[in-house]
């Protein structure tokens, strides 16, 4: 009927806390309950599905939440017409928000520790847990919610802002990498001077964009084989795998070592992201950019970077507010919060005041 919080297997940390949320929902609320001991936090029991019944708890600080929002997501939630949440949270999460489906930027996120949740919490935030689920979904959330870790506090200051800021770059690489080696094996003029050595030199026997295409579809299928295959069998089929897919591949004609190079760099930066629906969103974003630059040269590039910013401003939070909040409407002091490692306001306040 359950099991250990033990530290779920996607959520790690170098240093904090080592627990993690399970499917039973009484026990996520007392690991929330355990970090915040204020009467102003509240959990709100609430029910969906007609035939499952499923257990719902809103979470919130009273002092701090938004109530109108809070309000407005309450009557979603009463008002929600299924037989069940086969999905639980996924199906929770399409009933709350079920505008602009194509979208791919994440409009929640989702965690699995405890010591994430209680600090949105004490933001002013909601965190809604589902009973049979061991994570919890966070809103309202923006791009810069998505892409923040535990660790980015868990270490000082300094060390927190090289670990956000490393992530924001590779995040703009991964999205950028392939298409712009494409752009410029189509472009040879555009190269800078010096970094003539990133020329495909060996004979193309197939075009670029299709082996950028097809390795795309086959890093899926390998993540995809990974999550079925067992323990015991992982290790022989992970050399397999790297052979087939690296020196062979390539020998046999089929993909250019510089292709194998870009893709195996792009495949392992998306998990320097813990949410999975922003690594999706950007490798959709990078295809759909690969395809325009392959039709339309530079204009399509120039398009397809357009596309994904307009993707991601056009994009509105659960509560209807910009997803790209501080940065638009510009707000520099809270830009500065979400981009840098601030040390705690009056962490040590207290101390001083007794010191004089």
């Amino acid at each position: 009927p359950s099991r250990g919080v033990e530290e779920p297997e996607k959520d790690k940390v170098l240093r904090g806390s080592k627990d993690g949320f399970v499917e039973t929902i009484v026990f996520n609320t007392a690991l929330i309950r355990r970090r915040i001991r204020s009467t102003e936090l509240v959990m709100e029991m609430m029910h969906a599905g007609k035939s499952s019944k499923t257990d719902i708890v809103l979470c919130y600080m009273d002092n701090r939440v938004d109530h109108a929002f809070l309000e407005k997501i309450r009557d979603r939630i009463k008002h929600i017409q299924v037989d069940a949440l086969t999905m639980n949270q996924e199906s929770l999460a399409e009933c709350l928000y079920d505008r602009k489906w194509y979208n791919p930027f994440p409009k929640f996120k989702f965690t699995e520790r405890p010591d994430t949740a209680s600090a949105q919490v004490l933001e002013g935030n909601i965190i809604i847990l589902v009973d049979n689920s061991p994570s919890v979904l966070i809103m309202p959330t923006s791009i810069f919610d998505v892409v923040e870790e535990a660790d980015d506090y868990y270490f000082p200051p300094i060390t927190g802002t090289y670990l956000r800021l490393s992530r924001f770059i590779i995040a703009v690489l991964t999205y950028l990498m392939t298409p712009t080696f494409l752009l410029l094996m189509k472009n040879p003029d555009l190269i800078p001077r010096g970094f003539e050595f990133i020329m495909v030199r060996d004979t193309v026997n197939i075009p670029l964009i299709w082996q950028f295409l097809i390795l795309e579809l086959a890093i899926d299928g390998l993540r995809l084989a990974a999550v079925n295959t067992p323990n015991m069998l992982s290790t022989p089929l992970s050399v397999m795998a790297a052979l087939v897919l690296g020196e062979f591949s390539v020998n046999s004609g089929w993909f250019n070592s510089e292709v194998m190079l870009y893709m195996a760099f792009v495949a392992i930066a998306n998990y320097t992201q813990s949410s999975y629906e922003l690594g999706y969103a950007l490798k959709f974003m990078r295809i759909l950019n690969l395809i325009l630059t392959a039709v339309f040269g530079i204009w399509g590039y120039v398009g397809g970077i357009i596309l994904c910013i307009l993707f991601m401003f056009t994009n509105r939070t659960v509560s209807n507010q910009s997803y790209v909040y501080p940065l638009f409407p510009f707000n520099a002091k809270q830009l500065a919060k979400r981009l840098f490692r601030l040390r705690l306001p009056g962490a040590l306040d207290p101390v001083r005041e007794e010191k004089k």
